[in-house]
């Protein structure tokens, strides 16, 4: 069965000027970030720098942790449109493997890129930031299902999904030693990552798109 991605970002039905506020300071985060790290990113000093009063970044927020959580979800949405409706492989119209190989690739660089932010989204008595697991584990069940896979009947196949979320997801999220090695998708954890795919799917074959077409 395919499992709709979970989407995220603004609430719908959000009036014009809270959705005006609210990229306001979702930029505005980003800069404080990119110029001085998560450590100085408080909700005064966000509220200070968008110009805007420090009531409409705490109805916004909450907590600080909530600065981190909303730019968590706003990264994911585009990503997830990336997924949903980019280019191939990452997007539609590749062989489900590619596909695979392909998410990992790019969610890998991803995660890293936004390591701190997750870290700095974790509040203590909430739940954890809820953005990659809504995304990871349903597409990687979806993808699994385009594909013949042996002796694996879809009880195993939910199984295997959850475990291929883990190695991709978990390591990362506690970011795992590999301080000095290259950015983006030559990562030593993108190359096993490809590497654990095309062993996983050996000798499997995409199921047909046209049911009339597929055989037994």
């Amino acid at each position: 069965m395919n499992v709709p991605l979970v989407p995220f970002g603004k609430p719908r039905g959000e009036r014009a000027d809270a959705a005006r506020n609210r990229e306001r300071l979702l930029e505005t985060a980003r800069a404080m970030i990119a110029e001085h790290g998560t450590e100085n990113v408080t909700m005064d000093a966000l509220a200070e720098r968008a110009g805007l009063g420090k009531g409409t970044v705490f109805r916004r927020f909450g907590t600080r942790a909530g600065i981190f959580r909303a730019l968590l979800d706003d990264n994911e949405s585009r990503f997830q449109q990336q997924v949903l409706s980019g280019p191939p492989p990452l997007g539609p119209g590749a062989d489900p493997r590619q596909r695979l190989i392909a998410f990992g690739r790019a969610r890998i660089p991803f995660l890293l890129a936004h390591h701190a932010i997750v870290r700095a989204a974790m509040d203590p008595g909430q739940p954890a930031p809820a953005g990659a697991a809504g995304i990871t584990r349903p597409h990687i069940r979806m993808l699994l299902a385009e594909l013949r896979l042996p002796h694996l009947p879809t009880p195993h196949l939910d199984a295997l999904a959850v475990q291929l979320a883990g190695a991709l997801e978990g390591p990362l999220l506690l970011y795992m030693a590999l301080d000095h090695a290259p950015p983006g998708d030559d990562h030593p954890l993108a190359e096993s990552w490809t590497a654990l795919i095309e062993r996983v799917t050996h000798h499997c074959h995409a199921t047909p798109r046209d049911p009339h077409t597929a055989t037994p």
